[in-house]
């Protein structure tokens, strides 16, 4: 990282000799992907926000409401019990996604609705010990 800009001297200078240093020092060559377009941008329209757009998705990042992402984390959780090793960890699995639930329907955040509700601990189980007597 480079020195603090020095008072007095303007910002697009300052930057631009920081930027030809760092050329000379060789700190650009070599970068991934270098002289070719960027893949997100070569066939679409021109947006200038497209960075922005693809940040989110790069970082991993959801951008649902609250109540979409619990439905979402509802069903992976479900899956997951259903697969898990043991009836203990189903349990737990869904007990943990139970208490999430309840708090969304107790207060709900802005957005909206859930429209579901907690699943039935032995429903999952026992729907889990189906799948496993079908899988042998």
């Amino acid at each position: 990282m480079a020195d603090r800009k020095p008072p007095g001297v303007p910002f697009e200078s300052w930057v631009e000799k920081q930027i030809r240093d760092a050329q000379a020092r060789g700190d650009f060559d070599r970068l991934p992907g270098a002289g070719k377009p960027l893949p997100e941008i070569v066939d679409a329209p021109y947006d200038e926000l497209w960075w922005v757009k693809r940040k989110p998705a790069r970082e991993g990042l959801s951008v649902l409401p609250p109540t979409l992402a619990l439905r979402k984390e509802a069903e992976d959780a479900l899956e997951a019990a259903l697969r898990a090793p043991s009836e203990q960890r189903a349990r737990k699995i869904v007990e943990d996604v139970n208490v999430k639930i309840r708090d969304v329907l107790f207060k709900p955040p802005p957005g909206p609705p859930l429209g579901m509700k907690p699943y039935d601990v032995e429903e999952v189980v026992r729907r889990r010990r189906e799948r496993r007597k079908a899988a042998e």
